[in-house]
């Protein structure tokens, strides 16, 4: 076996050192009056099936599925629609990640975790009770609903279906304005305008996180948005440290927690699988960047823009005369740890082995933390290309029995209808717009739900994006 390493890698042998912690974005919610927008701000054992059960070695581990899954929508933490986490946009310059120092080695082998069957009614209560919502869990669609939908007040909305995504909001209520008197400020009165400590921030998220079974998580409270506090709590899954499981809850200026997000259904382990070490995730990572970056082709030249006097070119709109492609943009790994990363695989959520390497942009440039999935790469099936349509895209789905709740994008003056064609193990979603035909319309998309009733529970069906032929991953 030759001994030459790659231009990327490391040189000299590798050594094992203790994982040190790697910071993530937990999911965090944004809720402004009555409707609300969220974003997310994205061990070695025995195993079995995918799903769980018996014990499954380098012969009998079932290959994984991946998805071409999309990020959420203004989420700067994750790639554009389409590009899998660690590799480079392709409408970008292709990117090189170099290491500084020696990586480890980590695990020889590791198990994947999904959470699978339904969220009870009294999960929700008990999230609900710890929230300080009254009332009794309801259905509504595919979800579960605790509190008040149509107006100011707290709302917890759980989808039934694992992992059980979940997404509360508290509004303060504003006394009316008299009829015919022009209000100054009919905003919520707030406590003092002040962001409560870190301390109290996560002694405010405590109960909430013991609810959701992460009370042992570590905790980061330095993310402010405005006044309100939010409390990331990442949590370790059979040792291991996680990226896209987060938790994120928000504290008030008043000390009161006024939302979050995060995942109600406890994981299970799946099938165990061999794992490769720091430094061929690292050049495996390399080389998605030389396919992608350029888009896999040379483009035969490239125009760059005219500075400003005295003003350098931008690097990433740098060219390499000699072959027409923009040059490169170095970063910098500084650690690396082994963990599990969120995938689809089917269509569903699993923290699938990753190493999470913690990366600086540049010279002095931020940090942020790129992701590569670990497994051994014969037990990975890479996603198909979607094939283009002109129809709708569903991008997520939630079922309950026989009711599918499919989400999907579009325009605020289009009519959406959805409509399912069921087989043994499929079903195929199909989204039809009717344009408005008259009059002036705004162009804004919108994010879009829409109920679709099945002749039979879709149960372990695979729930298909009838234009593009992509596996819909469940919300």
């Amino acid at each position: 076996m030759s001994t030459e390493r790659p231009d990327n890698d490391v040189t000299g042998p590798r050594r094992r050192r203790p994982p040190l912690a790697v910071a993530s974005v937990a999911a965090a919610v944004l809720l402004a009056g009555g409707g609300g927008a969220y974003w997310a701000a994205t061990a070695s054992g025995g195993g079995g099936t995918a799903d769980g059960g018996g014990s499954a070695s380098r012969d009998t581990a079932p290959v994984l599925a991946l998805d071409a899954a999309e990020a959420a929508p203004g989420d700067p933490s994750t790639p554009p629609p389409g590009i899998a986490p660690g590799e480079p946009d392709p409408g970008g310059p292709p990117v090189v990640y170099r290491a500084e120092g020696q990586l480890p080695d980590g695990p020889d082998e590791a198990a994947v975790h999904r959470a699978t069957g339904t969220v009870a009614a009294a999960e929700v209560a008990r999230l609900a009770e710890a929230l300080g919502i009254p009332g009794t869990p309801r259905t509504v669609d595919a979800s579960w609903v605790v509190g008040d939908e149509d107006g100011p007040g707290a709302l917890l909305k759980v989808t039934k279906q694992a992992p059980g995504t979940w997404t509360f909001a508290r509004t303060t209520p504003v006394e009316p304005c008299e009829p015919g008197k022009m209000c100054a400020n009919q905003s919520p009165p707030e406590a003092d305008g002040q962001p409560v400590s870190e301390k109290a921030a996560k002694a405010a998220a405590v109960p909430v996180l013991k609810a959701v079974g992460q009370d042992d998580a570590a905790l980061d409270a330095g993310q402010l948005m405005g006044d309100v506090r939010v409390v990331n709590a990442d949590p370790k899954v059979d040792g291991l440290p996680t990226y896209g499981w987060s938790t994120g809850v928000q504290v008030g200026p008043d000390g009161k927690v006024s939302g979050g997000s995060g995942q109600l259904k406890a994981l299970e382990k799946g099938a165990t699988y061999p794992a490769i070490g720091a430094d061929e995730a690292l050049k495996q990572l390399n080389e998605a960047g030389k396919a992608r970056g350029d888009g896999g082709k040379d483009i035969g030249g490239c125009a760059t823009p005219v500075p400003l006097e005295g003003e350098p070119i931008p690097t990433d709109m740098q060219c390499v005369p000699s072959n027409g492609k923009r040059a490169p943009v170095q970063h910098t790994v500084e650690d690396a740890v082994f963990g599990l990363a969120l995938h689809y695989v089917d269509g569903r959520q699993t923290l699938v082995p990753s190493w999470l390497f913690q990366v600086r942009q540049g010279s002095g440039g931020p940090e942020s933390t790129v992701t590569q999935i670990a497994v051994a790469p014969e037990f990975i099936e890479k996603p198909a290309e979607p094939t283009p349509s002109g129809d709708r895209k569903a991008t997520s789905y939630a079922a309950d029995g026989r009711t599918l709740e499919v989400t999907f994008w579009g325009g605020v003056c289009s009519t959406y209808t959805a409509s399912a064609e069921e087989s043994a193990g499929q079903v195929r979603i199909s989204i039809k717009e009717e344009k408005q035909k008259d009059g002036a319309c705004i162009m804004i998309a919108k994010e879009l739900k829409r109920t679709v009733t099945l002749d039979e529970p879709l149960g372990d069906r695979t729930v298909i994006d009838a234009a593009s032929g992509a596996t819909v991953p469940r919300s």
